[in-house]
Order: C-alpha cells, then sequence, then structure tokens
C-alpha cells in the first residue's frame, strides 16, 4: 500500500479525482460507516482532540455527516446533499482552525483504519489519494512559527 502524504502549501487547491465507485460497492455503507466511525474515534484521542466533539451524541452526529459525505462521493446514496445540502466542506471547516500539521494527523488516523480493511489495495488506494488531495482542501491556518 502506497500510503505516501503529500506534501502541503498553504492555499493549494487541487483538482480532486473521487475514489473508485467499487470502494462503495465492496466496503458497502455500513462499512464505510464502521471505518469512519474507527477514523473518528482515533482523532477523538489525537493530538487534533480538539477539533472534534467531545460530547458523545455530537461525536455520532459528526460519525454520520461524514459517513453520509463519504458515500456519496463513493457514488452511493446522495445522503450528505439531502440532510445539509451542497458539500461546500471548505466553508463548513472554516469555523476551525485547521493547520497542514492537523491535515497529516488527521491523515495518519486513516492510515491505520485503511491499512486494516479487508479489500483489493487499488480500491484502498483509489479512496486514499482522494483523501490525500481532498485534505488540502480543509487546511485554513497558517502553522504557527
Amino acid at each position: 500500500m502506497d500510503f505516501i502524504i503529500n506534501h502541503y502549501e498553504f492555499g493549494q487547491r487541487p483538482s480532486v479525482t473521487l475514489p473508485s465507485p467499487e470502494f462503495l460497492e465492496k466496503l458497502t455503507e455500513e462499512g464505510i460507516r464502521k471505518m469512519v466511525s474507527d477514523h473518528y474515534d482515533l482523532l477523538s484521542h489525537s493530538e487534533v482532540k480538539h477539533l472534534f466533539p467531545r460530547i458523545d451524541e455530537a461525536l455520532d452526529k459528526a460519525k454520520q455527516r461524514s459517513s453520509d459525505f463519504f458515500i456519496q462521493i463513493c457514488g452511493g446514496h446522495p445522503y450528505y446533499n439531502e440532510n445539509r445540502g451542497k458539500p461546500l466542506l471548505a466553508k463548513r471547516h472554516s469555523p476551525f482552525a485547521i493547520t497542514p500539521k492537523d491535515r497529516i494527523v488527521w491523515l495518519k488516523c486513516y492510515i491505520s483504519v485503511l491499512s486494516k480493511l479487508d479489500l483489493p489495495e487499488e480500491l484502498i488506494q483509489s479512496f486514499w489519494d482522494y483523501l490525500n488531495v481532498f485534505s488540502f482542501w480543509m487546511v485554513n491556518t497558517r502553522e504557527e512559527s
């Protein structure tokens, strides 16, 4: 598996290639929801835990929204659009100070989760490649000097 984290320069907004729809087909909606839940559980104990809800009920809602989004971008049902409207995730994340280092922590937590999936490597790679570039769009704060 090639879990390389691409170098980020502040302000980069590269085009994003969606993951293979086969990722969802093989993992299923339930599998994506478990993957996202496991990811959030890691994040809630990481050095970026301050960016995530501390109350279980609020964290569960965040997991639901994130799962809905990933199901949708993998070609599944448009749950996110139905429940939240157009994603506009950079705008939705703007209230939170997200640094390039925070991005790396977020991605490393996904590496941990993705490396445990029982799927063909090319499907995991497709999802990883999406996350790696998609994550550039969420960074909105420069590192402190």
